[in-house]
């Protein structure tokens, strides 16, 4: 062919049906985070009678800041200090210690289970905000499916029932705070090494827990409780770490629909540990924001797979 001339063909069509093996193994290593996840927040539960907020998030965040500091350092010295983003870093920390804030004093007032549930609803909160942000009009349907997986909130805390008080509503400011750092945390995996935002988000986590651990220090006796303050950093931090390695694996609007199994791990932790099972209401609003959710996610893959499709790939000939 002439050199010079250029044309523009449709770009080859992908089998859909073979996802590839960076998808398979950001899904497997999102299965792998959100089970750490539904772990901590179990022993979240089984310690928050017992122990201060601000004692266990200090363990916690410690616990991260000081082991991967021991790992990122002596393999990549101060270049594993090096962020093009350090107002994200400084944020996505600080979004993170809140949302462990508010995660530890929800988890005294509401199952393991039904937690995992309301915190669920981040998943179609985030397709919405990415619709929203790209400019693409909004569907009746999306609105239809958020506004259901809200209804199915409402169902698990039901404000009319003799046991509701206002404490059962800091799950859906945690909704808030997590939707923010999923997104932070995909925008960050583009160009941070994994290890260096771990870094920085375990030493912010530190930093403020320290400062307010004067105001909250009791004397604690049980070596169960302080087993149990370390399961939780261990789970904070694999977890944290491989969600991280799994956006940088695939897509978010390849991972999401996986992030409801972990309301699957946290009703066995519940039954296990507390052998809490949730009544029929719960498992409704429970079957509500995850069927909407999973819906919500399918749109999307659908709306994706068809722009790939008929997107033109300029090629020279």
């Amino acid at each position: 062919m002439a050199a010079g001339s250029a044309g523009v063909r449709a770009a080859p069509a992908l089998d859909d049906r073979v996802p590839s093996q960076h998808a398979l193994a950001g899904i497997g290593l999102l299965l792998l985070a959100v089970a750490c996840f539904a772990t901590l927040d179990t022993t979240v539960k089984f310690v928050s009678g017992s122990v201060p907020i601000a004692m266990a998030m200090c363990f916690r965040f410690a616990f991260q800041a000081v082991s991967t500091t021991a790992v990122v350092l002596p393999f990549k010295g101060l270049a594993g200090l090096r962020t093009a983003h350090p107002r994200y870093q400084l944020l996505r920390g600080l979004l993170l210690v809140t949302s462990s804030a508010l995660a530890f004093v929800s988890l005294r007032f509401t199952s393991v289970a039904e937690f995992t549930a309301i915190v669920s609803l981040t998943p179609l909160i985030i397709t919405l905000i990415a619709a929203l942000k790209l400019h693409e009009k909004v569907s009746a349907l999306r609105w239809v499916l958020v506004v259901g997986g809200f209804a199915g909130t409402l169902v698990i805390i039901r404000p009319d029932g003799d046991d509701f008080n206002l404490a059962l509503l800091l799950p859906l400011a945690l909704v808030t705070t997590s939707t923010w750092f999923q997104l932070l945390t995909s925008h960050l995996a583009r160009t941070e090494d994994p290890t260096t935002t771990h870094l920085y988000t375990g030493w912010i986590g530190t930093v403020v827990a320290t400062a307010a651990l004067p105001f909250f220090w009791v004397p604690i006796e049980s070596t169960t409780l302080w087993l149990a303050m370390g399961l939780v950093g261990v789970m904070g931090t694999v977890g944290h770490f491989v969600l991280i390695l799994a956006y940088k694996q695939a897509e978010p609007s390849v991972l999401t629909p996986f992030l409801y199994g972990q309301i699957v791990f946290a009703m066995l932790g519940g039954w296990l540990l507390f052998a809490h099972v949730p009544d029929a209401w719960s498992l409704g609003g429970i079957a509500m924001i995850t069927g909407c959710g999973a819906l919500g996610t399918w749109l999307t893959l659908r709306e994706t797979r068809g722009a790939n499709r008929v997107s033109p790939e300029p090629v020279e000939s």
